[in-house]
């Protein structure tokens, strides 16, 4: 199953957060949970659920996939070096990050444009509407679920759906 324009998210070209190409092309085959993310956000917290899920499932082909955005009241002010010593120093992340885009609007990266076509449980499509909104790519690059902000990395519901793509 792939997005509505019939090509897989992972076919899009997105930089790493620290330079050089993310190489989504990577993730084909393996399950992802694509993330919008900010380090200064009440849901910041989060960071500490989708690490543990990073790590707990990565030797089974998931990854968590972090997307720093700032169009979220200003909650991702900071540079590439900053976000990723914040992250690493503060939640001992160690998923791979992106460069930081803009998930919403004229300036809306390739990416997000292949996500935000599909809805979530509660029928949402389009617009992200915040911070640490979360979609899971399966094994064949296609979108399979959308989890709203407030979801917590760890809720059942998320951690069905990844334990189905790695049954």
């Amino acid at each position: 199953m792939t997005t509505n324009n019939g090509s897989s998210p992972l076919d899009v070209e997105i930089g790493a957060l620290q330079g050089g190409s993310a190489d989504l092309s990577q993730y084909a085959g393996k399950a992802v949970l694509v993330v919008n993310v900010a380090s200064k956000c009440g849901l910041t917290p989060q960071y500490t659920g989708l690490e543990k899920l990073h790590e707990q499932y990565a030797a089974r082909g998931f990854t968590v996939l972090g997307v720093p955005c700032n169009q979220f009241l200003g909650q991702e002010p900071g540079s590439a070096d900053e976000i990723a010593e914040f992250c690493s120093a503060t939640y001992g992340v160690t998923f791979p990050m992106t460069e930081k885009v803009e998930v919403n609007g004229e300036g809306r990266h390739p990416l997000y444009d292949r996500l935000t076509g599909f809805a979530d449980a509660e029928g949402h499509s389009g617009d992200i509407r915040w911070n640490f909104e979360k979609f899971l790519i399966g094994r064949d690059g296609g979108v399979l679920a959308r989890f709203s902000p407030q979801t917590e990395p760890d809720a059942p519901e998320v951690v069905a759906a990844i334990e189905a793509q790695l049954a």
